[in-house]
């Protein structure tokens, strides 16, 4: 049985994204040589991944000369809303002050970031 499709990104096909949201657009070739070595990725991988994100909606190509460019159709501020909108749906019931006090409650802030968060709160108590 096939595995079923992710919405959001997976880590595998956020590590091409974040090459065509640096580059702008690139070919298959130019992904694999932006990419860590270390990662071992292979063009035939690289091009499954694009095909992927291409059905998600991520990019799209257009054909340059004998070469496929792709190209974001979504950009990081975009995956990131759709990200969080996953995430809040699937674990927190689609409250925004629950994952906020699970933030708060889990995570270690600088003051800085408190400060910053509670600007914000009273901006939007303002509004």
């Amino acid at each position: 049985m096939a595995r079923k499709q992710s919405p959001t990104l997976t880590d595998a096909e956020l590590r091409p994204m974040e090459v065509l949201w640096q580059c702008g657009s690139a070919t298959v070739a130019e992904v694999v040589e932006a990419l860590p070595a270390r990662l071992g990725l292979s063009y035939s991988t690289v091009l499954t991944t694009l095909r992927i994100l291409e059905q998600k909606g991520y990019v799209r190509h257009t054909k340059e000369g004998q070469a496929y460019v792709y190209h974001p159709v979504v950009n990081r501020s975009q995956a990131q809303k759709k990200a969080l909108k996953h995430i809040l749906s699937r674990f927190f019931n689609n409250s925004p002050e629950l994952l906020v006090m699970n933030l708060l409650e889990t995570e270690q802030m600088d003051p800085e970031d408190l400060e910053r968060i509670q600007r914000l709160i009273n901006q939007g108590e303002e509004q």
